[in-house]
């Protein structure tokens, strides 16, 4: 017995010493994005997988058979191997199997011994999660290796059914191989849906039959807005589209992967591009043209044309046949009822219909109700869903429809509660087309926002507004990608990566297995593998995450650096560039008076963009504050003491959470000096940016009190309104004689509704505001 344990040992030793020159193993390490809910050690020796380890697959079943192949080229990725595949079963081999029994479909357990590895699930798309576990675990450094893995048993299933990601192909399209890429990224994330948005203003990106010239004329524009909507451009024709074929061979790819692609076709709105091709769809006949320009446009479907229901039929007539999926989504949002207020048509549809304006909706709003209700009809006598999306609520819900709530939480909860299924999508966690950086400078050009990793992975897609039985409704969780400003393939790798990580633990893992500073540690083996794979992952993650807390008691604002692998960090606060020969940081920073620190991330291979911060001190400083009411929940970010944090709100990015967003009405801003304090001046910053109905502060009064409780007036200064659409930062400042005074209030008056020359008039407005300065 002995001699046989020696001479395994030997022979396993000459295989390691062959295969990787050295008798060192590479081990497979468990700890992969997403986490399994449950993972156990086992006693024993570890399973050695080298160039003689078969994948073996029951007999006659195609499906593992397919899984089977899938892991012998991710292991030839990793390792080199070309491991068999086979249906008869032995020693040294990792065996595939689907007779797990779980409630959870999408459920599979993944032991290991000696002898096997076994991945066992409760269907085949659970074996296939079951051997993503598998190939995220073996080491990304494993060319030529044998890889160790060590005895474990793995119990797994995902928290959510519906675990999407969304790519827009109608602002800027992608060719074919590059969406199958897509679809493979989606896999290696446990993901089980694409979403497809192939139709918008600006470009018709899939063949219909029956009107040719949706694609003949609606997938091509003359020319692209150059920034954002700067009315210039670049005079270039842009275009492109997908033919039936090409689709169908997409769906087949996602299908063999586990993955549904649900297609978009968005309407009533977001149709100029049709209506290009086909202008009698349209209220006034046209002439219409694909959008240059991104944004909402006033020209939609005629829902007063008998011929628009007629297309819709004949539209997804096509779109059901070249995608199987139980889902379509017909969109709905972001559909001005301008037009269809002035049509003949419309009005008389309205009229014919015996709809009714009432508190809640316009008779214009129930009529969009009513296509949706149409279309959702037509669908659901071909067997088939609608998603929509949380527009469908305006104007009241169509019978069956499933919500994608993307303002918000509140589409998804309101939708809950009438019984409707939802998804959560919100743009303030999930919009994967803002900067993940607020170093904006160093990256390409965004739409805006700030959704960095740490919010993402902060997401609870479950309200606490909603009850246990109301909570079922939600069907999981995605991520959008809309492509305004993303032109490449690569951009897009830089987008979804590494965020989609974080994504990818919110849709699968409990809330209780869920822990930030533990998924950095797991996402950096993550990025090896995007390494090896040559994906354009964001080195944002690699960026000084600062943090900064306005310690009024000591007077001092104290700033703590930190990277996701704890690499070195020099600062200076001279102005000068940080090097290895600048002060190395140790621990947290305080100051007490204006400083700018520059600090930088030295690693061996890469450094990071130099972080760089002013801090400017004046009497309310690190002062206790107050706000009458709360910020607005998408923008309350660090609530009150960011506006006496001493930073300046960023000049490009309203979402960074330098600046506090309120909508509902004017506030007060109250800031206790701590004692008596001569003073001439109070300013108060605020970002406009009227494309995104924000605009400025309208007034300042500042009052002033000896007890807090008693105030007078010192002076009121009124601001002018923008006349045209504008972004930009303003100071605005009351200056007034020299007062003392403990207690200051600041009053705030805000534009409430929106001009007449905006395209929101009437509604009301935000304003964004930070870093209240008094001297």
């Amino acid at each position: 017995m002995k001699k046989s344990l020696f001479l395994n040992l030997y022979v396993t030793s000459l295989l390691l010493l062959t295969a990787c020159g050295s008798p060192q193993v590479n081990n497979a390490d468990y700890n992969v994005v997403p986490l399994p809910q449950k993972t156990e050690p086992a006693q024993g020796a570890s399973f050695i997988m080298n160039s003689n380890t078969t994948i073996v697959y029951p007999e006659q079943d195609e499906n593992l058979k397919r899984i089977a192949n899938f892991l012998s080229d991710y292991i030839k990725f990793s390792t080199g191997y070309s491991l068999q595949t086979s249906d008869k079963e032995g020693a040294n081999s990792i065996v595939l199997r689907s007779n797990l029994t779980h409630t959870n479909k999408e459920a599979y357990t993944l032991t290991v011994n000696s002898e096997q590895i076994v991945v066992n699930g409760a269907s085949s798309a659970g074996t296939f999660y079951g051997i993503q576990t598998l190939r995220k675990s073996i080491p990304a450094a494993s060319d030529g290796c044998a890889v160790s893995f060590s005895p474990v048993t793995i119990e797994d299933y995902p928290r959510f059914g519906y675990r999407g990601m969304m790519l827009d192909v109608g602002r800027h399209m992608f060719p074919v191989e590059f969406i199958k890429e897509y679809i493979d990224i989606i896999a290696l994330h446990n993901m089980n849906t694409f979403h497809w948005h192939i139709t918008d203003d600006q470009g018709w990106r899939i063949e219909i039959k029956k009107y040719p010239e949706l694609t003949e004329k609606g997938a091509f524009r003359k020319k692209t807005v150059i920034g954002r909507n700067t009315g210039e451009y670049d005079d270039k024709p842009y275009g492109g589209f997908y033919t039936q074929e090409e689709a169908r061979e997409i769906v087949a790819y996602a299908k063999d992967r586990f993955i549904t692609i649900i297609p978009e076709v968005d309407l009533p709105g977001h149709m100029l591009a049709a209506l290009h091709a086909y202008p009698h769809l349209g209220c006034t006949g046209g002439p219409y043209e694909v959008s240059p320009e991104w944004g909402i446009f006033d020209d939609v479907l005629c829902p007063g044309n008998s011929d628009v229901y007629t297309f819709l039929e004949d539209v997804f007539t096509e779109i059901t046949d070249i995608f199987p999926s139980e889902y379509i989504h017909i969109g709905g949002d972001e559909c001005p009822k301008v037009r269809w207020a002035k049509c003949p048509k419309c009005q008389a549809k309205i009229k014919q219909l015996g709809i009714k304006a009432d508190k809640e909706h316009s008779a214009e709003e129930k009529l969009q109700s009513y296509v949706m209700s149409y279309v959702e009809s037509f669908l659901n006598n071909k067997g088939r869903k609608i998603i929509g999306w949380d527009e469908i609520l305006e104007g009241g819900l169509a019978p069956n429809a499933t919500v994608m709530s993307w303002r918000g939480t509140e589409g998804a909860i309101a939708a809950a509660k009438q019984g409707h299924d939802a998804i959560m999508v919100p743009t303030s966690h999930l919009y994967f087309d803002y900067y993940q950086t607020a170093n904006v400078e160093s990256v390409p050009l965004s739409i805006g926002g700030y959704v960095p990793l740490s919010k993402v992975y902060s997401f609870n897609p479950i309200p606490k507004e909603l009850s246990e039985s109301e909570a079922k409704h939600i069907l999981g969780v995605q991520a959008n990608l809309w492509t305004e400003y993303v032109t490449t393939t690569q951009q897009v790798e830089f987008k979804v990566l590494p965020r989609m990580d974080a994504l990818a633990e919110i849709q699968w893992c409990l809330p209780e297995n869920r822990n930030y500073d533990a998924f950095l540690k797991r996402l950096s083996n993550m990025i090896k593998h995007y390494n090896k794979k040559g994906y354009n992952y964001a080195k944002t993650v690699y960026e000084i995450n600062a943090k900064t807390n306005s310690n009024s008691d000591k007077g001092v604002i104290e700033l703590t650096l930190s990277t996701i692998d704890d690499a070195p960090i020099y600062y200076t606060l001279d102005g000068s560039t940080p090097t290895q020969e600048s002060t190395k940081y140790a621990g947290t920073l305080s100051f007490s008076e204006g400083t700018t620190i520059m600090a930088k991330a030295i690693r061996p291979d890469f450094e990071t963009p130099v972080y760089t911060n002013t801090f400017s001190i004046n009497k309310a400083t690190m002062k206790p504050v107050t706000i009458s009411q709360e910020p607005h929940r998408s923008y309350t970010f660090g609530g009150a003491p960011v506006l006496v944090d001493g930073m300046s709100g960023n000049k490009g990015n309203y979402k960074d959470g330098s600046w506090l967003g309120f909508s509902r009405s004017d506030f007060e801003i109250d800031i206790d000096l701590k004692e008596p304090t001569s003073f001439s001046e109070v300013s108060l910053n605020s970002y406009v940016c009227t494309g995104d109905w924000i605009f400025g502060i309208k007034e300042l009064a500042i009052l002033v009190s000896e007890d807090g409780k008693v105030f007078k007036p010192v002076a009121t200064q009124t601001f002018p309104d923008p006349a045209e659409h504008t972004e930009k930062v303003f100071e605005n400042k009351v200056t007034f004689d020299t007062t003392q005074s403990r207690y200051v209030k600041i009053l705030v008056k805000k534009e409430n509704s929106m001009p007449a020359w905006h395209g929101g008039a009437g509604k009301p407005a935000f304003v964004f505001v930070d870093e209240v300065s008094i001297n």
